[in-house]
């Protein structure tokens, strides 16, 4: 068996992966990534028929305070960003349509509240910009909306801002603590959302270029069997022909996958109650077509069907070849619905109607469509019996953990990249201990 020493070993080539190990290499560490599949895990770009599409939207929340913009800043990535427009994000009221307030200036625009609705939604979005709402861990939004006695109208403005940044149908069971922090980040941006042109390949491609510019490796295809500890440390990884050995590991794996590997260490006991995640799972269905429909809005969120649609290529201008358009529609999955082939068909029809509501003509335009029926948005769902993984545990000093099963900060593949972000934090500004006298 060949065996190769680094500084650090990543495992996992997601874009937690990726990013820990172009930040450390970037800064000096000998590393190495190692993935059992393709780079990039489920942030996916897939070219057809000239159109990009990607598995899950390629959009960063609240960019100019995120863990992305560090990144790209620190390591000088070459991406291209397109700002969301507010004013063009519209929720469907059945009759009209009416701006999403995500910052006070569409609050004063939006038709979802009225009169005094207004004064107080504003209230709570100061008090939580602020940070004299936190929440409480032990209390879900809904305890939380009850216990303070919130309006009706404000109750159901949170819930469904809650709906369409958390990506769930049941918004109410996500821990208050969790909601608060989320939209204090977001009523501080000024840039609500971005998106990456030529999507997630850009990015995974940039990171790619940090690692093997500063003498990185790259290891594809390279499933991780077993690992050698001392009890203490992990001391390497082994993979079928390849030992890797290092000072310290990153592990950017799901839980069910580090419980495996993990089973015969004194670590077993920690991840235990991690690995029957239930993640975020939901329906995408989206077309490519050979003329832009126009509308007054780039994004339609529909509350009582659960589901939004959003105009890719009007962002992402290599989304869709010249003239044309890319359009994605999501659905939140309830559990009952993860399995059920029929309740996908039945979703599938309600999407087409709501694009015959939204973009009447788009069945004449059609090049592609794309179903993706139950992917992974996010490997945990937000709900009062489920937390994030901590990104360490004393008893194994020399691992981490990053990714978006972790407990890390904002949503989606914010999560990633700030638990990365946290774990090379703590690695490049780590001081040995000083040994103590016999």
């Amino acid at each position: 068996m060949r065996t190769s020493h680094y500084d650090v070993v990543i495992i996992g080539g997601g874009l937690a992966g990726l990013s820990a190990a172009a930040r450390l290499a970037f800064n000096g560490k000998k590393v190495a990534v190692v993935e059992r599949g393709k780079l990039g895990g489920r942030a996916m770009t897939i070219k057809l028929k000239g159109f990009q599409f990607n598995f899950g939207a390629h959009a960063i929340y609240a960019r100019d305070t995120s863990y992305l913009s560090k990144m790209e800043k620190e390591m000088d990535l070459d991406v291209t960003w397109e700002d969301y427009r507010q004013l063009q994000s519209r929720y469907d009221m059945g009759d009209e349509t009416t701006v999403i307030p995500s910052n006070f200036g569409g609050l004063l625009q939006t038709k979802l509240l009225k009169g005094s609705d207004k004064f107080r939604f504003a209230y709570h979005m100061l008090f939580t910009t602020l940070g004299f709402e936190k929440g409480d861990p032990n209390l879900s939004i809904d305890e939380w909306i009850e216990l303070n006695r919130i309006s009706p109208a404000v109750r159901e403005m949170m819930l469904n801002l809650a709906n369409s940044n958390f990506f769930a149908g049941d918004a109410g069971q996500i821990p208050s603590n969790v909601f608060f922090d989320y939209y204090r980040r977001l009523f501080k941006t000024n840039i609500p959302v971005s998106f990456i042109q030529g999507g997630w390949q850009v990015l995974i491609n940039e990171f790619k270029r940090v690692i093997r510019e500063n003498d990185g490796q790259i290891f594809d295809k390279t499933k991780i069997t077993d690992l050698l500890t001392d009890g203490e440390r992990v001391q390497a990884a082994n993979a079928k022909r390849h030992r890797f050995t290092a000072d310290e590991f990153i592990f950017a794996i799901p839980p069910e996958q580090l419980q495996k590997l993990f089973a015969d260490t004194r670590l077993s006991q920690e991840l235990t109650p991690y690995t029957d995640y239930e993640p975020a799972y939901v329906m995408f269905y989206d077309i490519g077509l050979k003329k832009r429909i126009e509308t007054d809005y780039t994004y339609v969120f529909d509350k009582d069907r659960q589901m939004f649609i959003t105009d890719i290529s009007y962002y992402d201008l290599e989304a869709a070849p010249p003239g044309g358009q890319l359009l994605q529609a999501v659905a939140y999955l309830r559990r009952d619905q993860v399995n059920d082939p029929e309740a996908h068909e039945a979703i599938i029809k309600k999407f087409e109607a709501f694009y015959d509501r939204h973009f009447p003509g788009w069945r004449d335009q059609l090049i592609i469509p794309r179903a993706s029926k139950k992917p992974v948005l996010q490997a945990i769902r937000w709900t009062m019996n489920q937390q994030g993984l901590p990104i360490h545990f004393e008893k194994m000093p020399n691992v981490y953990f990053a990714g978006d099963w972790t407990n890390g900060q904002g949503q989606l593949s914010e999560l990633s990249f700030s638990s990365a972000y946290d774990s090379t934090e703590r690695i490049l500004h780590h001081t040995p201990a000083i040994p103590q006298p016999l």
